[in-house]
This record gives structure tokens, C-alpha cells and sequence, in this order.
């Protein structure tokens, strides 16, 4: 998991943010069709914004012919425009892209993350503290495990 993680975002806008996400994907080999992922972003923020609570955003869709679901962090500290509800911009990126085959593994996986940003609630301050990727996965795992007692 630790080579699925942008420690620092250099976008401080929606769409930017999303394609600097999409060519880490890219150069990690995780996907091939980067103009088709960012339509189905972009698609999906049209609807309303994958921004939650807290600094949160959690841009997902899903992709027809992928074998196993994507998952990757990424941080800025600076935060991006990411046209939350709460008018604040978002500091922890969940990417999530499913294959479309399997609509019942992407709403898990949703409902994880969004369960773990909900309960854990010092996770974003202490994510965006952290000092490297190592730190920033502890903690996550920590959280989790918290959850799971």
C-alpha cells in the first residue's frame, strides 16, 4: 500500500488535483486509460462533490474490464478546491476506481473509508502531521484497528 501514496499533492484545484492523481496511477502501471478515468471523475463530481466532512474527499467511480479495485491516498497540506458543501477545501484524497462488474465491492469500499474518516475523528489532523508515508499508513492502520475492537 505504501507505493499507493501521494504524500503531497502539488494541485490546489479539483481538476488538477484529480489528473496529478491519475498520472501517479499511471506511471504505477495501475491503469492504462487515464483520459477515460478522468471523464468518469469528472462525470461523477458533476453529480456533486465527493468532498466530506473534515478536509475529506473521496473521488471514485467505476471502470468497465478492471480486475481488482484501486485504492490510493493522497495529502496536501496546503489543501484543494474541491467545492465541498462546507465551502472549505480538502486536505485527504480516498481515490477509489472499481471495476464495474462488481458495484457491491465499490459501495464497501466507500462505506469503509467513509466509516473510518466518521468515527476516527483525530485521523485528518494526524495524517496531515505525519512525517512521512510510513507514518501516515501507521496511523491509518492504528484507526482501524481502534475501530475494530
Amino acid at each position: 500500500m505504501s507505493d499507493m501514496v501521494i504524500p503531497e499533492l502539488d494541485s490546489q484545484e479539483r481538476e488538477d488535483a484529480l489528473k496529478e492523481m491519475i498520472d501517479f496511477l499511471k506511471r504505477k502501471d495501475k491503469i492504462s486509460k487515464g483520459k477515460e478515468l478522468y471523464e468518469k471523475l469528472i462525470q461523477r463530481e458533476r453529480l456533486g462533490s465527493t468532498a466530506i466532512k473534515d478536509g475529506v474527499a473521496i473521488p471514485h467511480c467505476k471502470i468497465k474490464g478492471l480486475k481488482n479495485p484501486i485504492v490510493m491516498l493522497a495529502i496536501s497540506t496546503r489543501g484543494v478546491n474541491f467545492y465541498s458543501l462546507d465551502g472549505k477545501p480538502s486536505f485527504i484524497f480516498f481515490l477509489v476506481v472499481s471495476p464495474a462488474e462488481n458495484p457491491s465491492l465499490n459501495l464497501q469500499i466507500l462505506a469503509a473509508i467513509a466509516r473510518l474518516v466518521r468515527k476516527a475523528s483525530s485521523l485528518i489532523k494526524k495524517i496531515l502531521q505525519a512525517k512521512n508515508v510510513t507514518a501516515i499508513l501507521d496511523i491509518i492502520r492504528e484507526e482501524e484497528e481502534k475501530l475494530n475492537e
